[in-house]
């Protein structure tokens, strides 16, 4: 049990903490710009504009993701002042403090993680790409897989996401889709997963039940800001249009609206589906172009930086980063941090805070 002079000790650091992470966040910033965004939504024309009212509603969702759970902080941060009180006059109150003392430190440390993201679009939205590999159907499972996983996994953080292409396998599964994602710091949290995903167990497919390992790519790169100026060729792309393969809608599966966009120069390819009219299906897929190139000249440079220094250049896209073993034992580990659980259960429905945590403490 900790002492009373190592729990007093205890809450200035935590103080000292909680202030240096109220600046980051910007804190009293955040606090105007949601009573700002609360009194434009309370205007009686506000829904006249439905697309620029669902901006409005996401912004002041994503002020609360961040002021909440710092108020609740800061409310159990005065609790723990108060229990180091009580603890001074009766020592019987040491141990409830140090429970206080725990809880406030776990809910400071995962708070604390948005201080790491300081890079340039980490707090954008982001597109969130899986593809299956080689395996046919093993692979197009594992793909479905990975998407309810992490579909889990924003939805447990209160983000929002939109299918923007889907290719379904060709007896089950998906061959590839591709996520708009919508929340405060999306971009951050998920720029590590971006690599090979590996699923070791017995295939269903199987009628042997032998084991099999199939691989997934994951593709994370952030939605840019419109004033980010990314100039395009248009004499360097192919354009194709294909039947949508979503669920049915007026045009949906009726008329060639899908657009398919590749950048003959560096091979990139972008798809989106989900819009009924061909023209949106093609704006949304030149925004998705002009983040994807941006992201691939960022890489370039960090790799060129890379080899001038002598370091070997990590190829993100084709390094296998988190292994997932479901027979003969049960495991899910990231090769890169060496973090690892037994409750592949947990994992696989969402709770993953503990790999995307682990990595971007390893990277600052």
């Amino acid at each position: 049990m900790m002492s009373f002079d190592e729990l007093r000790q205890a809450e200035g650091e935590l103080r000292s903490r909680f202030d240096h992470l109220g600046e980051f966040l910007s804190i009293d910033a955040r606090k105007a710009e949601m009573t700002e965004l609360e009194e434009k939504m309370a205007a009686p024309d506000f829904w006249d504009n439905k697309e620029s009212a669902q901006n409005t509603v996401a912004a002041l969702s994503a002020c609360r993701n961040l002021i909440e759970p710092y108020r609740k902080l800061q409310s159990d941060l005065e609790d723990y002042t108060v229990s180091l009180e009580l603890a001074a006059e009766d020592a019987d109150f040491l141990g409830e403090t140090e429970i206080a003392y725990r809880r406030l430190l776990k809910a400071l440390d995962k708070l604390e993680v948005m201080s790491f993201l300081s890079g340039k679009f980490d707090r954008n939205n982001l597109y969130f790409s899986i593809h299956a590999g080689a395996g046919g159907t093993e692979s197009c499972d594992w793909a479905n897989m990975l998407l309810r996983m992490y579909r889990r996994y924003f939805e447990r953080r209160g983000w929002k996401d939109e299918v923007i292409d889907l290719q379904p396998g060709e007896e089950a599964g998906i061959k590839s889709v591709t996520l708009r994602v919508i929340g405060e710091f999306a971009y951050g949290y998920m720029k590590g997963e971006k690599g090979v995903h590996r699923l070791v167990r017995i295939s269903p497919f199987d009628s042997n039940a032998r084991r099999h390992t199939s691989f997934c790519s994951v593709d994370v790169f952030p939605e840019l800001d419109d004033d980010i100026e990314i100039e395009i060729d248009e004499t360097q792309l192919r354009i194709d249009t294909y039947r949508s393969s979503g669920a049915g809608g007026q045009h949906v599966n009726t008329t060639d609206s899908a657009i398919r966009i590749t950048h003959l120069p560096t091979g990139i390819v972008v798809c989106c589906q989900n819009e009924r009219s061909q023209h949106k299906n093609r704006a949304t897929a030149m925004k998705m172009l002009k983040a994807k190139l941006y992201e691939y000249e960022e890489e370039k440079r960090r790799n060129e930086a890379d080899a001038i220094r002598g370091e070997k250049a990590e190829n993100g896209w084709g390094s296998q980063i988190r292994s997932y073993v479901l027979q003969p034992y049960q495991m899910v580990k990231d090769l890169r941090t060496e973090v690892e659980t037994s409750d592949t259960a947990g994992v696989l429905d969402g709770d993953i805070d503990q790999f995307i945590e682990a990595f971007l403490k390893a990277a600052k």
